[in-house]
This record gives structure tokens, C-alpha cells and sequence, in this order.
């Protein structure tokens, strides 16, 4: 059985009116891409052509398991494509950013830097 976050907050604190967060920009984050190891992912791949796993795994000094799960998911969305081939014997798994995944990231961006200029104009 779950607590309420009433259980938890200070008996001062829970009687404490709440205030609503006023909100100059929209809310439309693209939620795949804010988690941090996926935006350094779309951002690595964004400054070059195509980066291999390993590759991608020690510029973002993560585990294999994360980087795959992560990879997977901006592979599944289609913001990345995977080529695996081998080289001699050993497997090679290589990423590209995809045009759908560039434009994703344009947003992204710019949906950032629209924050960054409202709560700067904001605290003028």
C-alpha cells in the first residue's frame, strides 16, 4: 500500500498552501531525448558521421548495458540506425544519426534555449 506525499511532509509543511509554477514555455520536452545518456548519444552522433558502440561507449564513459538500452530506444523511434557487420571476427555495431533523429534534436534544442531565454528574461 503506497503513502500519500502528505504522510511525508512536516505537519507545517502539509498545511502550507501550494503555489502553482507559472510557465512561460511549453511543456513539450522531447522526453526521449532529454534523458542524459540519450541526448549525448543524438549529440555525439549529430558532430560526426557515425560512431561505433565501442567508440560511443567511451566518449560517454557508460556500461554496455546502459549504452544498448539506451541506443535501442532512439533506435526503436528511429532517431538512430545500428549497422552491424563484422570486421574480420569481431562483431562491429555502428550508429548513425537519422534525419528523423537530426530534426528531433533541432527541436530539442531550440525548445532549450527558448527555456533559457524566458527564465533569463524572467529574472531581469
Amino acid at each position: 500500500m503506497a503513502k500519500s506525499n502528505m504522510a511525508r511532509l512536516p505537519r507545517a509543511d502539509a498545511e502550507r498552501p501550494v503555489k502553482a509554477k507559472v510557465q512561460s514555455a511549453p511543456v513539450d520536452l522531447d522526453r526521449l531525448i532529454h534523458e542524459r545518456v540519450r541526448l549525448a548519444i543524438v549529440s555525439a552522433l549529430a558532430a560526426r558521421d557515425r560512431l561505433t558502440f565501442n567508440e560511443l561507449k567511451a566518449l560517454l564513459k557508460t556500461t554496455d548495458g546502459n549504452l544498448s538500452v539506451h541506443a535501442r530506444k532512439l533506435e526503436d523511434a528511429d532517431y538512430i540506425s545500428c549497422d552491424k557487420s563484422f570486421q574480420g571476427r569481431v562483431p562491429k555495431t555502428e550508429y548513425r544519426l537519422t534525419a528523423l533523429g537530426r530534426r528531433a534534436l533541432e527541436r530539442y534544442l531550440d525548445h532549450m534555449e527558448a527555456l533559457i531565454r524566458a527564465t533569463r528574461a524572467g529574472a531581469r
